[in-house]
């Protein structure tokens, strides 16, 4: 089925990209106001986008056309605390993404304990298993609706459970326990398995055509549940 995006409305745009670019992370943004009061919001439109410089991105929506607090502290600061979402804090997430008015401490609300940072003046989450610190580098005004946030990653806390080897930057992200963003209403998932997939050379992937070996990757399906063991299984 073919979706012009011109002939659906809004809320149809809006459900098609939510129900299809699955799973989502999520950036659990830990924020400031210019007062030093502390902001948290949860926001699956996320991801990095460079390794080296280690760059992110996230896109924060409007309330009633004026910016959301994430947005509008992000502005005013210039730094911000991405937290990563591990299953045994989704209720806590999901009590900081109630559209509380303007100005209540969601951090509060939802008991979380707020550690410093080192390279920002915003706190981060204790319990998240990863925290990236984080200043911004653009800011990008789609439409007076919703802002684009570029940023660097100036910093990490990462739980040690997930660091197997520090000296060759082995990272095993099972042991985070992360979740995903699905589709609404408020659908989520588990990454709770992985499997490995190493890309071929092209002389590996010749020697598999001639050798009539090219279906058996053609076919590929993934294996029942393994574990990288935090070995250097991707390198992009």
């Amino acid at each position: 089925m073919y979706f012009d995006m011109k002939a659906l409305t809004g809320e149809q745009r809006s459900k098609l990209v939510h129900s299809t670019v699955v799973p989502r992370p999520i950036a659990w943004v830990s924020s400031c106001n210019a007062s030093g009061a502390v902001n948290v919001a949860p926001f699956s439109f996320f991801n990095v986008m460079s390794g080296d410089p280690p760059l992110l991105c996230l896109c924060i929506g409007s309330r009633a056309g004026e910016p959301k607090d994430t947005a509008r502290n992000i502005i005013d600061r210039g730094e911000f605390v991405v937290n990563l979402v591990s299953e045994n804090m989704a209720g806590r997430m999901a009590i900081t993404s109630i559209d509380f008015e303007a100005g209540l401490n969601e951090a509060q609300e939802a008991e979380l304990e707020m550690l410093p940072s080192q390279q920002v003046a915003v706190p981060r989450i204790g319990s998240s298993p990863c925290s990236m610190e984080c200043k911004v580098r653009q800011l990008i005004d789609i439409d007076g609706v919703r802002t684009f946030v570029l940023a660097d990653i100036v910093g990490v806390h990462l739980c040690d459970e997930a660091v197997t080897d520090v000296s060759k930057m082995f990272i095993d992200p099972l042991p985070m326990a992360l979740i995903g963003r699905l589709h609404s209403p408020g659908w989520y998932c588990k990454v709770s398995a992985d499997f490995q997939l190493p890309t071929p050379s092209p002389l590996q992937w010749q020697a598999l055509k001639d050798q009539g070996q090219a279906q058996d990757l053609l076919s590929w399906q993934a294996p029942v549940q393994t574990s990288s063991g935090g070995q250097d299984v991707e390198r992009n």
